[in-house]
């Protein structure tokens, strides 16, 4: 039997999974909406996986990523749990061992990370507001009737795109239907958002950092050509995007998983699996903490919230 390694990525729009093997090679891979629901998004990832992967492979390593990796690390007993910078990292260097600039724009948050010799050096996060998103771009679409998907290509015929002001949702919307009013063309505006999303993403992302090359750009808006284009105009140079580049925070914390490995074998059989949480306020001092227990097959393995430790 051959030995693989699953690696999970939940993030707050979409839910990533790849299986590795010994080499790297992605045996498997799935990309699903999370739907404001982890656990049922990784239970229809799995079910997939599952289905994808030859009887002749055993899985020896689960690792888990993202802004539900805690929750979903649980559910599938994960040997690694590690926070998105490193996985993002991890999976990057393993491929692209003399990278010095990870630029990564998701659903709802982006992140930039600095990398010399193998080693981060430095990183930041722009969590606060979803202005430069994935889903902030998804949102204008709707808006002008586009499928998402379609904004890179609409993006690269323009020659003249508008000046969106993308500091801010609201503020962007606002600027977008006043360029549209004013008689605008779609693929000009269209052009003036990915822009936007570059300088919005390097004015408080990438702010104070210096970017050097060789630059991999990575995340669900790494697939558009029109944000690509503006990266590299604006930073003056080429821009690396990988062919599996949304799934490179699974990729990462896949070869976590095989690096840890304990010697265990995992199983992907999930549909028997009793696992909710259940929330309640606790009064007995003045902290009134706000708690999370987390129940697999009816028996609480973990809680979350207390500041007295003392759950």
């Amino acid at each position: 039997m051959k030995e693989c390694y699953l690696g999970v990525d939940i993030g707050s729009i979409s839910t990533k999974g790849v299986i590795i093997d010994n080499d790297n090679n992605i045996i498997a891979e799935k990309y699903i909406w999370t739907e404001a629901s982890p656990v049922e998004a990784v239970r229809k990832l799995i079910k997939n996986l599952k289905e994808k992967l030859p009887k002749n492979y055993v899985l020896k390593g689960i690792g888990t990523t993202g802004s539900a990796r805690k929750l979903i690390g649980l559910l599938l007993n994960a040997n690694v749990v590690k926070n998105e910078i490193t996985a993002h990292a991890v999976g990057t260097v393993t491929f692209y061992p003399d990278v010095r600039t990870i630029l990564e724009i998701g659903g709802q948050d982006s992140k930039i990370i600095l990398i010399k010799n193998g080693i981060i050096t430095n990183y930041a996060m722009n969590t606060l507001c979803a202005a430069g998103t994935g889903a902030f771009l998804s949102s204008q679409a709707k808006r002008l009737g586009l499928d998402v998907k379609d904004f890179g290509e609409y993006a690269l015929k323009s020659n003249n795109p508008v000046k969106i002001a993308a500091r801010c949702t609201v503020f962007a919307e606002s600027d977008l239907v006043h360029k549209a009013q004013a008689g605008y063309e779609k693929k000009d505006i269209i052009a003036g958002l990915c822009k936007s999303v570059v300088m919005n993403y390097l004015n408080n992302v990438g702010k104070g950092k210096k970017i050097v090359s060789p630059i991999i750009f990575q995340g669900g808006v790494s697939k558009n050509k029109g944000v690509v284009k503006y990266f590299e105009e604006i930073l003056g140079s080429k821009v690396i995007v990988p062919e599996n580049s949304h799934l490179m925070g699974a990729i990462g914390i896949a070869v976590l998983a095989r690096k840890n490995k304990t010697g265990k074998t995992y199983s992907l059989e999930l549909e028997n699996i009793e696992f909710h949480t259940k929330g309640f306020e606790c009064h007995q001092c003045a902290n009134n903490c706000e708690l999370l227990k987390i129940y697999k097959d009816h028996k609480v393995v973990d809680s979350w919230g207390s500041k007295c430790g003392k759950y």
